[in-house]
């Protein structure tokens, strides 16, 4: 090949490369081009779908992919954020007579024997429905929460009619606490009994499924109240107990507990029987502790103005019927002495002084005529006379009896009374700081600044000094009521109830406790009146809760009460 055939080829190929140089550089160029446009698209479409957004208000739910990922229902917390209820992945035992096949044995071994080993592993085992449902092969639910190591023990057993199915199960991690509050869900899948009944459509809303809902109590307050009303009970075995501790400026419930209670983990026959609440749904006569909302009225009307003006003392008779007290207290009292010797006679002249009208407008401002008001289902009706009442029983009411309510009314009352004045309906919703509802005036600021000096004064040398916690100024008063019964009101069962707001001085937190039935026991020196079980509950519960709730005792700080001193002759039961 010659020189000049070399030199062609050469720069032929040469041309070539470059060529093909030139080819690459502009396909990745233009490969470059589609992606930045790809992106450009994709910017564009977001930027699209946020104005969309924007002028439709936000989102109107989740997407199904989102629905996919969130639970069944939605969580509920305290108002701190602990879990109260919540969702998550667990087995159920589900009996399938056919997994061998149809016409096939549904079981390998018998069913008795099948009933033994699940026996072994579920101690609680419904052994009559399980082994009814083996024997005639009928399919179902054997159990409804099965854990890990109890899923991995009946697959141990080699059945392959005993299925394991993965479900989204409703638990609750604090177990009973707060039962009557939460409630619990049903095997439908509904909200019963309690603010699971009551949130029902919010908790399986996907549109607000990923957000936990907060309640308006503490936990760590419930707990604490919950043992001291257990401890309480027990050491005078009543039949049950109540309590609740209640925000008096926005009606928040801080706790509520109604004992015996149920675990809502667990629905059985026995948790059936326990649901019944008795802070918002049984009404109850709650004796003296109405004593102070009479005297409050009575301040309010200026009925009552001279505090050292003296009451007589003696029995009142009144149409064939006497009211007096449970000892001899004198002949006179003023209305100081009347509330530390918690006096029937005199609190009966003061209503009747005051009079139906105006005393029955009172307890109507206060909700006594109706249900309590709050979110929960359950909501016990006052027994209260719609007709007139005439002068005897305005004297009865005046004392706490002839009228039947809640705890929860008491509570409520107890705020208004305390708070400057106002009434307002209790809530189990966390109140977002600033938005407390307006409520309702019920008695001037002047006499609520003159019931907590009252009230103080009933906790240091009354019937409430055994609720009186050093630092804290409880202020508070007791009533023992007797429950009625066939022929008339039975003796020995009492109702004792304390009524009592912390700290006196600037009222923050209203505590109510209830004993349904307590006896006479070493614990209570074999009294069966409040001064000795229900107050001694709160002296006991106050200083637990008081610094959860921001209230740390203050031995320098107390209520002014000096005016009303030297008007006291003495302390009472």
């Amino acid at each position: 090949m010659s020189t000049m055939t070399v030199s062609t080829a050469i720069s032929s190929g040469r041309v070539r490369l470059v060529s093909d140089r030139q080819e690459a550089l502009l396909t990745a160029r233009i490969r470059v081009l589609l992606v930045a446009v790809g992106f450009a698209v994709l910017a564009l479409i977001a930027v699209l779908r946020i104005l969309l957004l924007g002028v439709a208000g936000g989102t109107t739910g989740p997407t199904s992919l989102e629905d996919a990922l969130l639970p069944p229902r939605g969580e509920i917390s305290d108002r701190n954020g602990i879990a109260l209820a919540r969702n998550y992945p667990a087995h159920a035992l589900w009996f399938n007579p056919d997994a061998l096949g149809e016409g096939g044995p549904p079981l390998v071994k018998s069913p008795a024997t099948v009933v033994k080993k699940l026996k072994a592993i579920f101690p609680d085992l419904e052994e009559k429905r399980v082994l009814r449902m083996l024997a005639t092969g009928t399919p179902g639910y054997l159990r409804r929460r099965v854990l890990p190591e109890e899923a991995n023990r009946v697959f141990d057993l080699g059945e392959v009619a005993l299925e394991l199915p993965q479900e989204n199960d409703r638990h609750y991690p604090q177990g009973s606490m707060a039962a009557h509050v939460l409630g619990f869900v049903a095997s439908d899948g509904s909200g019963r009994l309690g603010m699971e009944q009551v949130l029902n459509k919010r908790l399986v809303d996907p549109r607000f499924r990923g957000e936990p809902v907060r309640l308006s109590i503490d936990m760590r307050v419930q707990g604490a109240l919950e043992d001291e009303l257990r401890r309480g009970m027990l050491s005078v075995n009543a039949m049950g107990a109540a309590g609740i501790v209640l925000d008096v400026d926005t009606g928040e419930v801080m706790a509520l507990a109604s004992l015996p209670e149920f675990d809502p983990n667990k629905i059985d026959a026995k948790g059936a029987n326990l649901m019944f609440n008795r802070v918002t749904n049984q009404v109850y006569e709650l004796g003296s502790t109405f004593k102070p909302l009479t005297v409050a009225a009575a301040i309010d009307a200026g009925v009552v103005r001279d505090f050292g003006k003296r009451y007589d003392a003696s029995p009142v008779s009144l149409a064939g019927y006497t009211i007096t007290d449970s000892h001899d207290l004198g002949g006179s009292l003023n209305i100081p002495e009347m509330l530390i010797h918690s006096s029937n006679t005199v609190t009966a002249r003061v209503a009747d002084e005051l009079g139906e009208k105006r005393l029955r407008q009172t307890l109507t401002d206060l909700g006594m005529n109706d249900r309590p008001h709050i979110e929960l289902p359950a909501r016990g009706h006052p027994l209260w006379q719609t007709s007139k009442w005439g002068r005897l029983k305005t004297m009865n009411v005046g004392f706490g009896h002839a009228i039947a309510v809640t705890p929860l009314h008491l509570a409520s009352a107890y705020a208004a009374m305390v708070n400057g004045g106002i009434w307002r309906p209790a809530t189990l919703n966390k109140v977002p700081a600033g938005q407390a509802p307006k409520g309702q005036r019920v008695f001037k600021a002047s006499t609520s600044s003159r019931m907590r000096q009252l009230l103080r004064m009933i906790a240091v040398y009354g019937t409430g000094k055994n609720a009186d916690a050093p630092g804290y100024r409880v202020g508070g008063k007791t009533g023992s009521a007797e429950k009625p019964g066939a022929g008339g009101y039975r003796r020995k069962s009492l109702v004792s109830t304390f009524a009592a707001a912390f700290p006196m001085d600037r009222p923050r937190y209203v505590v109510i406790t209830m004993l349904d039935e307590p006896k006479g026991t070493t614990a209570s020196s074999f009294q069966r009146t409040a001064a000795w079980n229900a107050a001694p509950i709160v002296g006991n519960l106050v200083p637990r809760i008081g610094p959860m709730l921001g209230v740390r005792p203050d031995m320098s700080r107390d209520v002014d009460i000096s005016d009303l001193r030297p008007l006291i002759s003495g302390g009472g039961e």
